[in-house]
């Protein structure tokens, strides 16, 4: 008697979903598996259409998961890792050293890449992988060999080391509360009547706890447009239409450039900061403590 064989789905089609579910956006995604955005987005459809059903949920401009969608991947993640971590196993040595840090796609985006450049110059014999995404990742799981973490630097299972403090004050285009008839002076506790609010869903009570702290009453959330990253509500505060939380260091190019200004004055810390985290136990290789080095450079810079 033979058995009926069973389904398994296109291998493509699963490290196309594998990629989004793992950086969270399909432009991501994409340059990692070397493909176009509208190609992963493909390949996750024809996934879908083989499962039967939806594994991302398409109602909003970041690619997130569906309930389906993440159970199916905390299912897969393991099984895929492993293929990796043999082929990379039986892959003849290059040469070169290979690092893969995690860590959000703000702080990539807008505090380290572009200082990519001095560190490649300094280490022309190491390839460094980015891993952005917004999930805390297993780093001994998912094989990463560093993390840049928001935090208080207490993770289970983590040695962690202090990078960078987080301080956050509201930010909006030059002239917005001019064009509101007001004026913010800096250091004052002008009134936010009148202005419109950007929240950032990560941190839904950032207005109320700054309000809290320079004993103003909590703002008026009526009206108010909420997005979910710091990057997104950065760039609707560029255009003109409010007034967003800018959290240094992420903040900081805006604020260089001049497309945002401060308001009310300097940034005051949130208590939280961006730490640099290994798996406790694991030794590190001599290419992780030269990027470690460099960070802490640049951070103190």
């Amino acid at each position: 008697m033979s058995l009926a064989p069973k389904p398994t789905p296109p291998f493509a089609a699963l490290r196309a979903f594998h990629a989004v579910a793992t950086h969270d956006r399909y432009r991501d995604a994409a340059a990692t598996l070397g493909i176009t955005e509208s190609a992963v987005s493909h390949q996750v459809r024809k996934l879908e259409a083989f499962l039967q059903t939806a594994l991302m949920d398409r109602s909003g401009p970041r690619a997130v998961l569906t309930d389906t969608g993440r159970r199916y991947f905390e299912q897969i993640d393991p099984a895929i890792r492993q293929i990796q971590a043999a082929t990379q196993a039986l892959l003849p040595a290059s040469g070169r050293n290979t690092v893969r840090l995690t860590l959000p796609p703000s702080l990539a985006t807008a505090w380290l890449i572009p200082k990519l450049g001095a560190f490649e110059k300094e280490n022309a014999d190491t390839d460094l992988q980015l891993i952005t995404t917004t999930r805390v990742i297993d780093l001994r799981r998912d094989q990463a060999d560093m993390a840049i973490r928001l935090g208080k630097g207490h993770w289970p299972g983590i040695d962690a080391s202090f990078l960078l403090e987080e301080t956050a004050m509201p930010v909006c285009a030059p002239g917005y509360f001019e064009q509101l008839g007001g004026e913010a002076a800096p250091g004052g506790n002008l009134p936010l009547q009148g202005a419109r609010l950007i929240i950032n869903g990560s941190f839904p009570d950032e207005w109320e706890e700054w309000a809290r702290a320079r004993g103003m009453p909590p703002p008026d959330l009526k009206g108010a447009i909420t997005l979910d990253s710091l990057a997104q509500a950065l760039q609707v505060a560029e255009g003109g239409h409010g007034v967003a939380m800018g959290r240094r260091p992420v903040v900081n190019d805006w604020l260089t450039r001049e497309t945002l200004i401060a308001p009310f004055g300097k940034a005051d810390p949130t208590g939280a900061g961006y730490y640099l985290c290994r798996a406790a136990g694991k030794t590190p290789t001599a290419a992780v403590r030269r990027l470690e080095r460099w960070l802490q450079s640049v951070a103190t810079a």
